[in-house]
């Protein structure tokens, strides 16, 4: 079976105005009865995150992976507290909006990855759900301690400029190393989807998000409750956790089991955040959307 991936662009209404999102279309026909798996990556990320697990779904779905504004191929805003839960909600409602007159509104679900999970989680809490059937949350939950919050800020909007992309994937090795043992080929595919030309300086390359975003993160100061937002999702969840994750405690992903129809799976030696790469990740993720 031909997998097809292709890019596109959609205008997003914003406080500033019209802003340009980018997003990843992986396909494997034009069947309008096909389910929608909407992905949607972490915080310094991007779509490319997933190609991986996009390649594998896309035999049975319509998988779309959208750039956050400000990140990946997206554009940035010029005001930078606009970077936040309001605006990426609003951005993700249009998103939704103009896939269901796209596609018919097909069977709708979600993979997030920390910040996308929570802005699923956010959707799927609202009334009508915008549509969200089944919900994977990758890595994070309704609490997030603020101690993980503060090593996430020691490089948000710090990192350095690049020679190429064999020193942006050492610094991404050190940085990022609670992936997990990725193999050489995922570190460089992360290093190459996650750097781009700084239009500055010329020869060198930079990670390809904005780095106000790092102005919004740094206004918060303490744990993170969103507990009445997760009892308000009425949807089935998929909890995946890394094993050694400080974002997601182990106490706060076996409380979310209390909730009905929520499951469970932690992958060993990995902390904050599964990349959704390796192939007993992908597994889980097959399993739950196809059970």
């Amino acid at each position: 079976m031909t997998v097809m991936q292709s890019r596109h662009e959609l205008m997003i209404t914003t406080p500033e105005g019209p802003r340009r999102m980018a997003y990843q279309l992986w396909q494997s026909s034009e069947r309008s009865d096909q389910p929608l798996i909407i992905c949607v990556h972490g915080l310094t990320r991007n779509s490319h995150d997933f190609d991986a697990l996009a390649e594998v779904l896309a035999k049975q779905a319509r998988v779309v992976c959208p750039d956050v504004l400000g990140r990946g191929d997206s554009e940035w805003l010029l005001t930078p507290a606009l970077y936040g839960y309001p605006l990426y909600i609003s951005q993700m409602q249009q998103f939704l909006a103009q896939l269901n007159i796209d596609y018919g509104n097909p069977p709708l679900y979600w993979v997030g990855t920390s910040m996308g999970g929570l802005i699923g989680m956010m959707l799927a809490a609202m009334p009508g759900a915008c549509g969200i059937e089944k919900l994977i949350m990758n890595d994070v939950g309704p609490f997030v301690p603020y101690a993980a919050l503060e090593r996430l800020g020691d490089y948000v909007g710090k990192a350095p400029l690049f020679t190429d992309v064999a020193a942006a994937e050492q610094w991404l090795r050190r940085i990022a190393a609670p992936f997990g043992p990725l193999t050489d080929e995922q570190w460089q595919h992360l290093a190459r989807y996650g750097t781009e030309p700084d239009p500055d300086n010329s020869g060198q390359l930079r990670v390809r998000y904005d780095p106000a975003i790092a102005e919004g993160f740094a206004l918060v100061t303490g744990d993170v409750d969103l507990s009445m937002v997760w009892q308000a999702v009425v949807c089935p969840v998929l909890v995946i956790r890394g094993g050694d994750s400080d974002l997601l405690l182990p106490e706060t992903a076996r409380s979310m089991l209390q909730r009905e129809d929520t499951r469970l799976v932690e992958f060993p030696g990995i902390g904050h955040a599964p990349m959704l790469m390796a192939r007993d990740q992908i597994k889980a993720v097959q399993e739950f959307l196809n059970g």
